[in-house]
Parts: structure tokens; C-alpha cells; sequence
């Protein structure tokens, strides 16, 4: 507990030294920080979206240097209050390509049925929505890590133009037919799309993120127990006659949800969170993914709109 006190005062100190520098910097700010600060109130909140967009890299380093948390209570209620304000949504390829491909502004702040958190789950988006490339910054922040890293996707103003301006050289505007390349690309390497929502970014979705299981910090979570991410509302499904247990399935399932005893592929339902990877990995198209009820509603903004 004592050192959940000191990283508390230690980020209040820095919190409050920026402050002091962006109301020293005012006059000479970035025109995407001014645009980012004027969405709404200044507070801590809007303050934290600002250092995390500013200086994303740090960022995830300094959370990923963290411990991992523990069984207790204590662990329990702070890993599902920052689940609350910062979590994602697995997509299917064609509900990730949908949202590239919008051509309606979407306004929803009712997505109680698609996102399960209290916080951070609102869509604001004009379309065709602007989209920017940026470094993902789990792959960044690991020793090792998978090529190629430009491969988060902001999506949205202001945060595309504020990406661009502060992180120069590692971000470039994308048009539809990159776009939609670039999560092809992520697909064929077995890789999972997911749309992120944050409370520093405006309580709303301002990512489309291809997520590798190795240094996602997020799937990560989730295969430690933690409710970080949310099923995609699909699972995958079998089809034993056209199956002929090679095992390729439950060496790329990035949650481990297939595994194999040498005559079938066993699914596991808790685990599964309908990504699709499996069905493309597949060479014989004996895995599809179909709706589940269980699983959730899919994030699909063509029926949001």
C-alpha cells in the first residue's frame, strides 16, 4: 500500500510541475495543445490526456516498470478502476475496416451494450474520420519487440493533429486505402485490431490499435485475469469435418483459447474473445467466427450511425 501512496505523490508532483510549465508556455502552445485544452473544463484529467499524448513512449515505459498486481482487494479495486478509464475493444477485421471507412459523423454516448465500463466509452467521430499513424507504444517500451512499430492509428481530431505535432518524424497521416492496408498487413501477421477508449482523451474512442500478444500490454492483462479488454461479441466455432488438427489454430490464438490433444481442437469460451485471428490462420477454413450473445454486443459503427 505504501507504495501505491508514494507513486500517488510522486505523480501529483509531476502533474503539478507541468502545470506550472503549461501555464508559463501559454502563449507560444502548439496549435493541436491549444485545440486539445480547449475541449473542455482544465483539470488533472484533461492534464493527464496531455502528458500521455505528449509523451506516450515515457509513459508506457513508466507503467509497464510497474509490479504486477497482486490477489488482493486492494490490487482488485485500483486494476478495475484503471480498466474503468482506459480499455479496449476487440474487433473483427471488417468492424475495424468499417470505422476507416465511415463516411457519416457518428455521435454516441450510450455504449453501455458494446463497451462494459462505467467511463471513458463514448464514439465522436466526422466522417470520413481523419486518421494518423503513430508508434505503438507497448512495442516501444519492451527490449524486444515486434516489427513494423508504426501501427496505432489515431483516429479523430484533435488527437490526429496533436499526434502529428508532438511526435514528429514518427507519425504521417494516412488516406482510406492506407488505412485500410495497414490493418490488412496487421491481420496477415496474426495480429489483433482493437478500439481503444480513454478518460484522458475525452472520456471517448480515439484509437484503432493491431495488437501483437507479446508486448500488448493490454492483452496482457487480460491473460492474467485482468478485465481490460472486451470481446469483440464474437467467438470462434469448428467445423470437425473440415478440421484436420495441424494446430496452426492454437499457435497463433493470442489469448490461448485453442489448444489441441492430437485428434481435435478444444475451444475455450472464457477465453476466446472472437478476434478472428484463427479463422485466418486456418488453412483448411475450418474456423469461422459467429455472434454470441455471451460475449457481448460488437462495436460496429455502420449499425451505430
Amino acid at each position: 500500500m505504501l507504495s501505491v501512496i508514494l507513486v500517488a505523490l510522486a505523480a501529483a508532483v509531476v502533474l503539478a510541475a507541468l502545470l506550472f510549465w503549461l501555464v508559463g508556455e501559454r502563449g507560444r502552445l502548439r496549435p493541436s495543445t491549444r485545440a486539445f485544452f480547449a475541449q473542455g473544463p482544465f483539470n488533472l484529467n484533461r492534464l493527464h490526456g496531455y502528458i500521455y499524448g505528449r509523451w506516450t513512449p515515457q509513459y508506457a515505459r513508466a507503467l509497464f516498470s510497474l509490479p504486477s498486481p497482486d490477489t488482493s482487494k486492494t490490487s482488485a479495486r485500483l486494476v478495475r478502476w484503471f480498466s474503468d478509464r482506459h480499455h479496449g475493444k476487440v474487433l473483427t477485421t471488417e468492424n475495424a475496416r468499417a470505422i476507416v471507412r465511415l463516411d457519416e459523423p457518428i455521435r454516441r454516448r450510450d455504449l453501455e451494450q458494446i463497451v462494459p465500463y462505467p467511463t471513458a466509452r463514448e464514439i465522436v467521430l466526422e466522417g470520413p474520420p481523419d486518421v494518423v499513424a503513430y508508434e505503438c507504444m507497448c512495442r516501444n517500451a519492451r527490449e524486444t519487440h515486434c516489427e513494423p512499430t508504426q501501427v496505432c492509428l489515431a483516429v479523430g481530431k484533435p488527437m490526429t493533429d496533436f499526434i502529428l505535432e508532438h511526435h514528429e518524424g514518427q507519425a504521417r497521416r494516412l488516406t482510406q486505402a492506407e488505412a485500410l492496408d495497414l490493418l490488412q498487413a496487421e491481420r496477415d501477421r496474426g495480429h489483433v485490431h482493437s478500439a481503444w477508449f480513454k478518460d484522458a482523451c475525452d472520456n471517448r474512442f480515439y484509437a484503432l490499435c493491431n495488437c501483437c500478444p507479446c508486448c500488448c500490454g493490454g492483452m496482457d492483462m487480460v491473460r492474467k485475469g485482468m478485465p481490460m479488454v472486451a470481446s469483440s461479441g464474437f467467438v470462434s466455432e469448428i467445423d470437425a469435418d473440415l478440421c484436420t488438427v495441424c494446430g496452426e489454430c492454437g499457435d497463433t490464438c493470442p489469448f490461448g483459447a485453442l489448444t489441441t490433444d492430437g485428434t481435435s481442437v478444444h475451444r475455450d469460451w472464457d477465453r476466446c474473445m472472437g478476434c478472428g485471428v484463427c479463422e485466418t490462420a486456418c488453412p483448411t477454413g475450418a474456423i469461422r467466427v459467429v455472434r454470441d450473445e455471451g460475449k457481448g454486443t460488437p462495436l460496429d459503427v455502420t449499425a451505430l450511425g
